[in-house]
């Protein structure tokens, strides 16, 4: 029998599976209809918090469906997610978590990028924010606020992280 923990755990670990197999519907398959996702860095010099990306389940469904189109670095990125903290409600019917993250991105075209085509670097570092709906032993995501150490994103990274 899965706990909830257990669950929560899994749908972040399968989130990162499919972010990184640029499986967008699967990925959006693990979100709620009322799903939230933003992603933020906060600037020192200036006091506030950049936002990179901020949009509802419907914008992201959107976004994705114009993603293979856009002209963008296509080397692959692979996340290595831990789930540091994960935390149900009395009910049982929701639960939130906190995952620490790395992106690593195995350079495809050395020329485009400045660096050694084949060569792997580290890419993001941050922490995800989530907020799940628990039913019928399944964790949907309900909101997602990725918090991002890296302030400086390359070209053509406007992909879901």
């Amino acid at each position: 029998m899965n706990t909830p923990n257990h669950t929560v755990c899994s749908a972040v670990y399968e989130a990162s599976l499919a972010l990184d197999e640029c499986r967008w519907n699967d990925w959006l398959a693990l979100c709620d209809d009322e799903f939230y996702y933003a992603i933020r860095a906060y600037s020192p010099e200036i006091g506030y918090d950049m936002i990179y990306l901020d949009g509802n389940r419907a914008e992201l469904v959107s976004m994705c469906e114009l993603l293979p189109k856009h002209n963008t670095d296509r080397s692959p990125l692979s996340r290595h997610t831990v789930v540091y903290r994960v935390a149900v409600d009395e009910g049982g019917a929701s639960a939130s978590a906190v995952s620490s993250f790395a992106v690593y991105r195995t350079v495809l075209d050395g020329m485009a990028s400045h660096v050694e085509a084949g060569s792997s670097n580290l890419f993001l570092v941050g922490k995800y924010h989530d907020r799940f709906k628990l039913a019928n032993g399944r964790a949907k995501f309900v909101e997602r606020i990725v918090r991002l150490d890296t302030r400086r994103l390359d070209k053509g990274s406007h992909w879901p992280i």
